[in-house]
């Protein structure tokens, strides 16, 4: 019999499945049987319970499996001999009316949509590119420096000199204070604190704690009225002025190591001193450069291929992905140990945006690796594997890691499709160079 397929508008279609209930007798009888084996009854042993029972206990829940099982055996048969390209699971719906010979399901299912490519000619990539200047390994080792900071109070002198003759306050300086605010002379909640510690010219406090810090010595004391902005995360005192009192209870500057050799020891360079140690910091920079460029391109990539590509998109994946976020948000939230998060309410709609995107992004470069053959190779694969693992100290185990799980290799695989569609894109739109300090790159989105 010829089989009809309902087209119901874009992408959604419907066939209508029948076979006949006396297909299922046997299967069902020996479902009954292997059931009735293990079925407990009151005043009769297992294997021994008589079949009006079992029929009883388990004839509608049998029905139902097995009925569902056909219908899924069938819509996958005529999926495969129609071609078609399903976008997701069917849903089937046993038909209503009862019929004493036949079982009828209808079966409604999403298709895969056409993808129509666009001029990529027309679209602009900026192509971001940064030296790497002795400037930059200066600020980049200049921060590593300030991780490894340590304080003395003003006044004494630190392991390698004097940093800290004046007793006073300055901007850089680590201040411990104790503190009260009062709104109408009334102390309110938050607003007080006994050895709060800050460094002042981070950006930490607001500005007005700042200033009246600045310039105190250890002992001193300070009131100062303070207006808090009218977006103030404490709703109960936002846009209200308050009097503030401070004592500060100790000043301490800043002691930075000495960049020697010692120092670069501390970072793990056991050879080479002070000029391997740059050298690294330059090859780090270097990497985190080529990352961040790479991240950049990628992203303009994707959206221009989200704008210039035209498809329909499948309810069904997209419900899918959102369902993957959702999953993956509540998994994040029970990582860093937010209560209840097992059974925080999470919205999918939160997600439908980004989940349209990511079905839409999928489907554009699966039929762009089909259409133009950018399949990841072996050699490919390889390539990525070993540059990953050469940020590591053991490469070699790294790369055993990748190759003992298959769903690592496909990561990987992944990775390398998305390159191949984005210099195959490159390769016809027009790119413009920029380039940018390394302080800049940093900052672009």
């Amino acid at each position: 019999m010829a089989v009809q397929i309902e087209n119901l508008g874009q992408l959604d279609r419907k066939v209508t499945l029948e076979f006949a209930r006396a297909d299922l007798a046997i299967a069902r009888d020996e479902r009954l049987a292997k059931l009735g084996k293990t079925m407990k009854v009151a005043g009769f042993r297992p294997g021994k319970v008589p079949k009006n029972m079992i029929e009883k206990q388990y004839g509608m829940q049998v029905d139902f499996e097995l009925q569902f099982d056909k219908a899924s055996e069938l819509f996958y048969d005529i999926a495969q001999k129609e071609s078609i390209k399903l976008a997701g699971q069917p849903r089937l719906d046993p038909k209503s009316e009862l019929d004493a010979e036949k079982i009828i399901f209808d079966a409604f299912f999403e298709v895969l949509p056409e993808v129509k490519i666009g001029d990529f000619s027309q679209a602009e990539i900026t192509q971001y590119t940064t030296a790497i200047s002795d400037a930059e390994i200066d600020r980049a080792i200049d921060v590593l420096r300030k991780q490894q900071v340590h304080y003395h109070p003003r006044g004494e002198d630190g392991a390698h000199g004097d940093g800290g003759s004046s007793l006073a306050a300055q901007t850089g300086d680590q201040v411990i204070i104790d503190f009260v605010g009062k709104i109408d002379g009334v102390e309110f909640a938050g607003g007080k604190a006994e050895n709060f510690e800050y460094i002042l010219g981070e950006g930490r406090m607001l500005p007005e704690f700042e200033a009246a810090a600045l310039g105190l010595k250890a002992g001193e004391s300070k009131t100062f009225p303070l207006t808090f902005p009218a977006d103030y995360n404490g709703k109960e005192v936002a846009g209200k002025t308050a009097d503030f009192t401070i004592t500060v209870k100790s000043v301490n500057w800043a002691h930075l190591p000495a960049i020697d050799d010692a120092f670069a020891l501390s970072l793990g360079v056991t050879e080479g001193g002070i000029a391997k140690m740059r050298e690294e910091v330059k090859e780090n920079l270097e990497r985190e450069t080529k990352r961040r460029t790479t991240s950049l391109v990628k992203a303009q990539v994707m959206e221009k291929l989200n704008t210039l590509c035209e498809l329909d998109t499948p309810k069904s994946l997209v419900a899918s992905e959102q369902e993957r976020l959702v999953e993956s948000a509540r998994n994040d939230l029970m990582q860093r140990g937010i209560p209840n998060a097992k059974d925080a309410p999470i919205p999918a709609e939160m997600f439908a945006e980004q989940a349209l995107k990511r079905v839409r992004l999928g489907l554009i470069l699966s039929d762009l690796v089909k259409l133009q053959n950018l399949s990841a190779t072996a050699d490919q694969i390889k390539a990525e594997i070993d540059e990953q693992a050469a940020t590591y100290e053991d490469p070699k185990e790294v790369v055993r890691w990748f190759y003992s799980n298959p769903s690592r290799l496909k990561d990987i695989e992944n990775v390398v499709l998305e390159d191949n569609v984005i210099k195959h894109f490159m390769s016809l739109a027009k790119v413009v160079d920029k380039a940018v300090s390394f302080e800049e790159l940093s900052k672009l989105n």
